[in-house]
């Protein structure tokens, strides 16, 4: 059952279909720490910041998009993909260190919550290095209006915190496959997807 509005962090479900294309995982549906998607393989270097792996349906889908961005002068790439539940929970350390909670629980999924370690998901830079300033580049208009024709969505869209758990990410992106045309023109977040299915 999934719950809209619920108070993060509580009453978290353990997922029991983590190989599922629409497996929701957010701050009330957790993953096993020893999960690992079962497919993954590494995105070609020329769309990829180093080795970055996806699971493999996801990893084709992104490579497509690259290229066909590519061809007409955009230049996207994989900043962050696949984290295992090690990785996410030293850098959710480091955020609270730095940050404190409060801040860190807005920004950074606790172990076991984010949907990296899915291998879904990808965090995407454009011709500006840093992908925290991917909204200002040409590169995001195109891939808001474009990405979901490759099975992708903009996971933590503006004005839908309460929903999603997480502030705005316009680099976060969510592959759904054959779903992803259907949220995008819904204007829906995943959570909302999942509830009127």
């Amino acid at each position: 059952m999934i719950k809209l509005n619920n108070n993060f962090y509580e009453n978290i479900s353990l997922i029991e279909n983590p190989d599922d294309l629409l497996v929701l995982v957010n701050k009330n549906h957790k993953l096993y720490e020893d999960f690992i998607p079962n497919n993954l393989e590494m995105i070609n270097l020329n769309y990829a910041v180093g080795k970055k792996f996806l699971r493999s349906d996801a990893k084709a889908s992104f490579e497509k998009l690259c290229e066909d961005a590519k061809k007409i002068g955009y230049d996207i790439k994989a900043e962050s993909t696949y984290r295992d539940y090690d990785y996410q929970e030293k850098l959710y350390s480091n955020y609270v260190k730095e940050y404190g909670k409060d801040y860190a629980d807005k920004c950074s999924a606790r172990p076991g919550h984010s949907e990296h370690q899915t291998g879904l998901a990808v965090d995407v830079r454009g011709s500006v290095s840093d992908y925290n300033d991917f909204e200002k580049t040409k590169e995001f208009i195109w891939m808001r209006d474009n990405a979901y024709q490759y099975g992708f969505i903009l996971r933590y869209p503006k004005n839908k915190e309460h929903i999603t758990g997480f502030k705005y990410e316009p680099w976060h992106y969510r592959y759904i496959g054959e779903y992803a045309k259907d949220v995008y023109q819904k204007k829906l977040t995943l959570e909302e997807y999942l509830k009127t299915r």
